[in-house]
């Protein structure tokens, strides 16, 4: 699959589903108080991920809400692996979504978009 159709394939998911944030920015996680999210988290309605719940999303302040990056990570304290769609997401969100991810037990790696 190309880069295109990878980023196209994302794009259709991200229009076709509604956004459902469940973790909005700068609250606890709910079972780990000392866990805050740094942007707002959810989910897209009607996905399914590794985990048996909706494709996770990390939203930006960028008012367009397109992907424009994917975070995949490896979960230490759950032992599993998922991929989450970032949206609208600037440089310094995208490091932030990184740190979060780091100080919580969980390897992962950033993919951008590209022009």
């Amino acid at each position: 699959m190309s880069d295109d159709s990878f980023w196209n394939a994302i794009d259709q998911l991200v229009t076709n589903a509604s956004i459902i944030i469940d973790r909005p920015k700068n609250s606890a996680h709910p079972r780990y108080s000392d866990m805050i999210y740094p942007l707002d988290y959810g989910y897209l309605d009607g996905t399914t991920a590794s985990d048996g719940g909706g494709i996770d999303v990390w939203l930006g302040s960028n008012t367009l809400k397109s992907a424009n990056a994917v975070v995949c990570t490896i979960d230490l304290m759950k032992h599993d692996a998922e991929v989450k769609i970032l949206l609208g997401c600037s440089e310094s969100e995208i490091q932030a979504v990184v740190n979060f991810l780091q100080a919580n037990s969980m390897g992962c790696s950033v993919i951008r978009r590209t022009a």
